[in-house]
């Protein structure tokens, strides 16, 4: 795919940022999900019994682009990692999210040390119990960093925890379902979880599962469409030590099937990337 530069940020100029960022207000304030205690990001941050750094805290890394040559240009962001329910609400998002923007999530060193790295953002339950009332259903998500990010890259990965009856699979079943509106996409990360050994399904079915919203934060990309894993919970324990899938302790005790999703994820979003020429 060869996307003209020029048309590109003229495209950008032309769309107020308040549209990329803050549609919802132009749109109203969005149905509350039948599940979710909040209706938006923002019903959440500006509720006065929820506390930032208490019940949840955001990350995020804007890899910093200048373009001030006349005679060299300097690449584009073409990928944001995201984890909207990360921490303590879906276990083990925020530490894959780090993992594929190519971060060690223990210590947040460039990993592997040659790169590259990708832009990420994440929201995260801080809280000992009761994270899962800090869920915002991805349609809704207005967070104005987020929604920036996204807007502002040509692809867009969601990582999202379900369980194995949600996917609509056996119990205990250990898979990521492969969702959102970017088809090439999908199929590079079904392609390298086959290559990986690691059971991946095509989503389907209601929308918070197969990512098919143009509403979905996995699809408010520059090019209208992303890509969002739907990881089990089965799975999700598997990339970590016995006894080490806490908030606490995750980051630093990984195993090696953790980094083979990772890579295949990252081999997936490079194969991408490789298609898309800017001019």
């Amino acid at each position: 795919m060869s996307i003209n530069r020029r048309s590109l940020m003229t495209t950008l100029a032309a769309t107020p940022l308040l549209a990329a960022v803050g549609a919802t207000a132009l749109r109203g304030t969005p149905a509350q999900a039948a599940t979710d205690t909040f209706a938006s990001n923002t019903a959440l941050y500006t509720d006065p019994t929820v506390v930032e750094g208490v019940d949840y805290g955001r990350r995020s890394r804007r890899h910093q682009r200048d373009d001030l040559s006349l005679t060299t240009s300097t690449d584009l962001i073409r990928t944001t990692v995201i984890a909207p329910h990360g921490g303590g609400i879906e276990g083990g998002t925020s530490e894959l999210c780090l993992a594929i923007a190519g971060y060690h999530p223990a210590d947040l060193a460039p990993t592997p040390a040659t790169g590259p790295v990708h832009d990420f953002w994440m929201l995260e339950g801080l809280r000992p119990t009761g994270n899962s009332d800090l869920h915002v259903t991805s349609t809704h998500c207005d967070d104005v960093t987020a929604r920036s990010l996204c807007a502002g890259s040509l692809n867009v990965l969601s990582l999202h925890g379900c369980t194995a009856t949600q996917a609509g699979l056996e119990s205990g079943a250990q898979a990521v379902l492969v969702g959102g509106l970017n088809a090439t996409f999908r199929q590079y990360l079904m392609e390298e979880f086959a290559t990986a050994g690691i059971r991946a399904v095509t989503a389907s079915g209601e929308e918070e599962i197969a990512g098919i919203s143009p509403d979905n934060i996995c699809n408010r990309s520059l090019t209208g469409m992303g890509a969002q894993l739907e990881i089990t919970t089965d799975l999700r324990t598997a990339l970590f030590a016995p006894g080490k899938n806490t908030r606490a302790d995750r980051a630093a005790n990984t195993l090696p099937l953790f980094w083979s999703f990772t890579t295949a994820v990252r081999t997936a979003i490079g194969r991408l990337e490789a298609t898309q020429v800017v001019r």
